[in-house]
């Protein structure tokens, strides 16, 4: 059941950002067309990465994945909410989850059900935490050396924007590792 909502996400995102990418070409939108073909794109890598090479993800991380989709390419982009000061900082704690909920998913994957059963709740919630942490800080990095190499403004804030994000992320992953190794405790008792 869950793959098949996974796939009709897939589909559907798809098929809107195609349908986005045709009108704002015919309108010859330069602006929001590279951010539709994008979204196909996007759209298509968890179908193309479970039907082709067989890499499955959680149901959280593909509902987060999507929610993420939505919230920074239709409303922040096309619909540019990115200008709202608020925006930005929103979209940063909705990436601290998914890339929590991506960490959770990689701890399954990557240890034995055996090991899996002798993690602490401590171990749990501090690997979920230091991966969204991470995750947020080689962003603001990527951030950072887009706009030294290639002249770009994505650090419009400087300093108190690259705070403010990572701040964020780490607030989205707080909460999913606190939730997380809080449940996993629960079930080991």
């Amino acid at each position: 059941m869950k793959r098949g909502i996974q796939t009709i996400l897939s589909i559907v995102f798809a098929i809107v950002m195609l349908v986005l990418f045709v009108i704002f070409f015919m309108k010859d939108d330069s602006y929001r067309y590279p951010i539709a073909l994008g979204g196909f794109a996007c759209a298509l890598t968890p179908l193309i990465l479970d039907k082709v090479f067989k890499i499955r993800f959680a149901f959280p991380f593909i509902l987060s994945y999507f929610a993420f989709l939505i919230g920074s390419l239709c409303f922040g982009s096309m619909l540019r909410f990115y200008s709202l000061g608020w925006w930005d900082t929103f979209l940063h704690f909705l990436s601290g989850t998914l890339v929590a909920f991506l960490a959770i998913d990689l701890m399954g994957k990557l240890t034995t059900k055996q090991s899996q059963s002798e993690m602490s709740a401590g171990f749990i919630f501090l690997f979920v935490f230091a991966f969204g942490v991470f995750c947020g800080a080689v962003w603001e990095i990527w951030e950072f050396s887009s706009d030294q190499f290639f002249g770009t403004n994505t650090q419009g804030g400087g300093n108190f924007d690259t705070m403010t994000d990572i701040i964020a992320d780490s607030i989205g992953a707080l909460i999913i590792a606190f939730e997380f190794a809080r449940r996993s405790k629960k079930n080991k008792n």
